[in-house]
């Protein structure tokens, strides 16, 4: 939990006004896990402010994006997700379910554009998605084959089986 003198603080280096509303929606950000949705930060917020609006927690939580004090996850993955973690990394984005786990940034070697941007375009950071299917979904489609896939594994199993013998 962060201090009210750390938080005025930070509202300050970043032009914000330090709010109770917007104190609690900056802790509730911050001691979740993961990449939070609004909604789930608008759950965790409504247990301290129970009149507090969705539309408040989004208009906070754009504000903090826009100043910098949070950044934006998944441009292009769906719905918006909020970065807690301050340090440089990647991310592992599931497919299916859209999980996303963070990845060290001394996963990859440095990373470099190689081609010249385009005239104008003013690079902030450079992000690296690993796009794949997370454990929790491979295990769901392996135990709940559907009946093509089913009949596809059967049929796989049988004819590997018979090359066997």
């Amino acid at each position: 939990m962060i201090s009210n003198s750390d938080f005025r603080a930070l509202c300050r280096q970043h032009s914000l006004a330090a709010t109770h509303q917007r104190r609690v929606i900056y802790e509730t950000v911050m001691s979740l896990h993961g990449h939070p949705s609004p909604e789930l930060i608008y759950e965790g917020v409504r247990k301290k402010i129970p009149t507090i609006s969705l539309a408040t927690v989004y208009k906070n939580v754009r504000t903090f994006l826009d100043s910098g004090m949070l950044r934006e996850v998944s441009f292009h993955h769906g719905s918006l997700r909020v970065e807690p973690n301050e340090h440089e990394h990647h991310h592992l984005v599931c497919v299916r379910c859209k999980q996303i786990t963070d990845l060290d940034a001394e996963s990859f070697g440095p990373v470099r554009v190689k081609e010249r941007l385009p005239r104008g375009f003013q690079m902030t950071r450079i992000t690296i998605d690993v796009l794949g299917v997370c454990a929790a979904c491979a295990a769901k489609e392996i135990s709940r084959p559907s009946s093509k896939q089913g009949s596809k594994l059967s049929s796989k199993r049988s004819s590997f089986q018979i090359k066997r013998r």
